[in-house]
């Protein structure tokens, strides 16, 4: 589900979760423990395989796997959040494709972002689940007040769109962008590891501490509760009639 491969002194994580590259636990949590053997890596670039960056949570699995399942999901997609989010080396992002809810979230963490194709946005409200904690702020963190209109409509943006408003850095060609995303892992990495990671924290100390308020078990309550479980089956549901 996870693939490391080095483009010269860059290790390049890959998310492969079939033809979309979506969210479930064992991605995660897959995911972290990757992350955390790299937090001595010069810099990383992280992409999605095939024609998506990731298209956000495997809905039909969290249905499936019922409320158990929910609240072990919710706890390890908060913790990927962070895991990139707080990664103390610098992380690009390839945004190969569709990065959509969880996925645009993942691609926000980085410290910079490259976008080649499909579209990018947070459209949990469209599905009906609330917004993480961790998963608002890190938006919040690169669109600032554009942050309230991206997440209130569920809109996806191309990837002009997105440069235009801030939520990726630079639009390259498919050819071009791990290429693009290698050079610039490069880059970050030529800085003194201690110069950039005490920098990358200040950066973001005030969006940190943002990410621990609210409940968790109240999150995951609110993902569980009938009327969110039914908004997300009727989701699917219409998904499935319009294939």
């Amino acid at each position: 589900m996870i693939s490391v491969d080095e483009r010269g002194a860059v290790p390049v994580v890959t998310i492969a979760n079939g033809p979309v590259n979506v969210l479930d636990l064992e991605t995660l949590r897959e995911l972290t423990t990757v992350l955390a053997g790299l937090e001595t890596a010069p810099a990383l670039v992280l992409t999605g395989e095939g024609r998506a960056f990731s298209a956000g949570v495997d809905l039909k699995r969290l249905i499936e796997g019922g409320e158990a399942y929910t609240r072990e999901f919710l706890l390890a997609l908060g913790g990927v959040f962070q895991a990139v989010f707080d990664h103390p080396r610098p992380v690009v992002a390839a945004v190969n494709g569709h990065a959509i809810a969880g996925g645009c979230v993942i691609a926000a963490g980085c410290d910079y972002r490259f976008m080649s194709a499909g579209t990018i946005g947070v459209t949990e409200l469209l599905v009906g689940v609330p917004f993480p904690g961790a998963a608002l702020e890190a938006i919040r963190f690169v669109l600032g007040p554009r942050t309230a209109s991206l997440v209130l409509t569920g809109r996806t943006l191309k990837p002009a769109e997105a440069a235009a408003v801030g939520l990726v850095d630079e639009v390259v060609g498919p050819a071009e962008l791990l290429d693009a995303a290698t050079k610039r892992a490069e880059a970050f990495a030529a800085i003194p590891a201690a110069s950039f990671t005490m920098t990358k924290r200040a950066l973001r100390a005030d969006a940190r501490r943002l990410m621990g308020d609210g409940s968790v078990d109240e999150i995951i309550a609110a993902w569980n509760s009938p009327p969110v479980r039914a908004a997300i089956q009727a989701y699917l549901e219409g998904l499935a009639s319009r294939a």
